[in-house]
């Protein structure tokens, strides 16, 4: 009696353990890759699936995209500048079958020749073109590596250039060519400015010399917009030639009269008559007036 009831529990347990090894479940991102003897069989889809234990194998394989980064590595572009590049892929298999039998192992193959390929394009391309395609250079890597992962049954839906380094020379350079280049161009938007303030102030000169009076009036409101600044003294200029013509005509007539006449008693204080006529109309258009 004991012997038998040692055999039906060794029995059941061995029952158990057949049942867990040929019992396997198929995840919803998965495909199943089914061998007997060594023989390929086929695919199974998601779910409970069984297996003949010993006989048959199952590689279950993902489909979720991986995310894989290309490590950094130094890249001479086109016109001999050696830059430091690094990228990112993204890659994941169409074709469960082909990523079991046709490579070993996808990761690994796909990081390597990603590597590879990366260095081919981008010696391809100039230094400026290395910075300013980078969509162009992502589609090129792509699809060169679509031309050797499709045998794999692999299919790389993405490739990013995640960092560019430049060396430190090269990136004075192109500060001190940035800095150049804002200077050109406040340069031209300065003397357009100039340009067009000077056409505006000949169209006003225009219509100035049109209508007199406006002149007149363009001077009082200057008086009007320096007095509000609270100034002592405000100086304002007559026309400059008439100015110096009036001034000189003065100091002649002054050193007439002081020629002609004795000089002044002591204590005395001579007061200088006004002129008339026009170096009077002159003087008190040249005159300084304290406000």
């Amino acid at each position: 009696m004991t012997i038998l009831i040692i055999t039906l529990v060794v029995l059941f347990a061995l029952g158990l353990i057949t049942l867990a090894m040929a019992v396997r479940i198929v995840r919803q991102y998965e495909r199943a890759v089914l061998f007997r003897f060594g023989r390929l069989i086929g695919t199974r889809e998601p779910g409970l699936r069984f297996i003949i234990p010993f006989v048959d194998v199952l590689h279950r394989v993902s489909l979720r995209i991986v995310t894989m980064p290309i490590q950094s590595q130094g890249i001479i572009t086109q016109d001999n500048v050696s830059v430091d590049v690094s990228a990112v892929a993204y890659f994941r298999v169409v074709d469960a079958v082909k990523s079991v039998i046709a490579i070993e192992n996808v990761s690994p193959a796909i990081n390597q020749i990603a590597q590879t390929t990366l260095r081919k394009v981008v010696g391809q391309h100039t230094l400026d073109q290395t910075l300013s395609e980078t969509e162009r250079i992502n589609l090129d890597i792509r699809q060169m590596l679509d031309v050797t992962t499709t045998e794999w049954g692999v299919e790389v839906t993405l490739v990013e250039l995640k960092d560019i380094q430049l060396p430190e020379s090269m990136k004075r350079a192109m500060a001190r060519q940035a800095e150049a280049e804002r200077e050109k161009r406040a340069k031209i938007i300065g003397a357009e400015g100039e340009s067009l303030a000077a056409a505006s102030l000949g169209e006003a000169s225009d219509a100035m010399m049109d209508h007199p009076l406006a002149l007149q009036l363009r001077n009082l409101q200057s008086l009007v917009e320096i007095g509000v600044d609270k100034n002592t003294t405000v100086v304002f200029p007559a026309p400059l030639m008439s100015t110096i013509g009036d001034l000189g005509a003065f100091l002649d007539r002054e050193a007439t009269a002081a020629a002609a006449s004795p000089g002044p008693e002591p204590g005395k204080t001579v007061a200088l008559g006004k002129p008339t006529g026009e170096a009077a109309q002159g003087e008190s258009a040249g005159a300084m007036r304290s406000t």
